[in-house]
């Protein structure tokens, strides 16, 4: 399929981020962008798992909310009282759809591989794809992930700004969706164990997940699928193995997965059945010197301003996955980029540049403030693990020496401690 030449908006990435911004701006009464993705459909991978309430009411502002989960059964409470657990793959979807919904086309698989000032025109973009093909635009929204193509044509730093601060030993975590040989898991609870030196999470996921995939690829999961994640000593492999995410069970996870029946209260082994999907990540933190700039014009043509160059989600800033808070970050950015751009656009027809420019600098500045706190969340949370005993105490509700407040009993040994995720829903 040939792209089309030209457009006034080229977003680059089709993942959450990426989709979000393209709901947003129909939401604000625009049509007039293109959206390109690398891949093509369904080699995308699980990744993000949690949608945080605030993250849920930014998606209704635009009207995707209640397609991610039927809220109306909350009515009587309040619209978004939990945290929704729902793979990032399902989100996609679910978002993808309401797109196509609006009759928009997301062009795959088309890889970025350069962009420049137009020849004819140096406040446009010429933005080049792998296969030749060349769009112009005068806006272009760089969603294309951590590893952004736009970003680093536009030279844009990236770095870490609390470099050497919260050191950690998990500077790696593996993550799967699994299924378990036991049947009677229907019952567990998403938790969380954390230990000295590892930290182990356990959610399950929603059966709507296995009606997805059973639709998506054809291949029908029996059983619930259960996300989880933890770090590991050395260097984790970039696929884990079936193998090495049941050792990591085994090890740091919760007893009743356990695969040595002297350990698990069943008095029989569990062991993991089926990988839906695996990785490796890296718990580092990094974030652009600034999420808005313009392609700088040639040399010769100092005095005008370039196409607009936008970062959000992972070309803007990434974290450890320690809190569930990238994908909901990136939403948050994408569903409020909808609105600023639109003004910036209105705007520019009767203001001169730097006017108009203040809406999308204000903006950024308050994103990119955003980003900063997630990342310094991120990075305390994760500083958790690895700790030592008698330092665990400044991070949760128990005093040193294994002596509790009544709430949780007289007496607490440090040495693994186990939290259920109560304020999660799994449906």
């Amino acid at each position: 399929m040939s792209l089309p030449s030209s457009t006034c908006m080229l977003i680059v990435g089709a993942g959450p981020t990426g989709l979000a911004v393209a709901l947003s701006l129909l939401h604000h009464g625009f049509r007039d962008f293109v959206i390109v993705d690398a891949v093509t459909n369904g080699e995308n991978s699980s990744r993000a798992l949690l949608v945080h309430a605030a993250t849920i009411e930014a998606l209704d502002t635009i009207g995707c909310g209640d397609e991610l989960f039927p809220f109306e059964r909350l009515t009587p409470y309040t619209r978004h009282p939990y945290g929704l657990i729902v793979p990032q793959t399902y989100t996609e979807h679910i978002l993808g759809q309401k797109l196509a919904g609006f009759g928009v086309t997301i062009h795959r698989p088309y890889r970025v591989v350069g962009m420049k000032p137009n020849s004819m025109d140096a406040k446009l973009a010429d933005v080049t794809f792998e296969d030749g093909q060349v769009i112009t635009a005068k806006y272009v929204v760089a969603a294309d992930g951590a590893r952004s193509t736009i970003r680093t044509i536009a030279g844009i730093n990236f770095m870490d700004p609390q470099s050497g601060n919260h050191t950690t030993t998990l500077a790696q975590v593996a993550q799967a969706d699994v299924t378990f040989d036991d049947e009677n898991l229907d019952g567990f609870v998403t938790r969380g164990i954390m230990s000295p030196e590892n930290f182990f999470i356990c959610a399950v996921l929603p059966s709507t997940f296995n009606e997805y995939l059973s639709t998506a690829t054809g291949h029908t999961v029996k059983g619930r699928i259960f996300r989880i994640g933890a770090g590991a000593p050395g260097d984790i492999p970039r696929s884990p193995s079936k193998e090495y995410m049941q050792n990591l069970v085994d090890n740091y996870g919760p007893i009743e997965f356990s695969s040595d029946p002297s350990v698990n209260p069943s008095g029989k082994s569990v062991h993991t059945k089926d990988v839906i999907w695996c990785s490796r990540f890296r718990t580092h933190s990094t974030i652009a010197d600034t999420f808005f700039t313009r392609l700088p014009a040639s040399s010769d043509l100092t005095d005008i301003q370039g196409a607009v160059i936008l970062l959000v989600g992972d070309a803007a800033h990434i974290h450890s996955p320690f809190g569930g808070q990238g994908m909901n970050l990136g939403l948050r950015d994408a569903v409020f980029l909808g609105e600023a751009l639109t003004k910036h656009i209105k705007a520019a027809e009767t203001e001169s540049f730097s006017n108009a420019d203040t809406i999308l600098t204000s903006f950024a500045a308050e994103r990119r403030s955003r980003a900063l706190e997630v990342i310094a969340f991120t990075k305390r949370i994760l500083s958790i693990a690895g700790v030592e005993e008698e330092n665990v105490a400044r991070w949760l509700p128990i005093k040193a020496g294994g002596v509790g407040p009544k709430w949780l009993g007289p007496e607490i040994d440090l040495s693994t401690v186990h939290f259920s995720v109560g304020a999660l829903i799994s449906v």
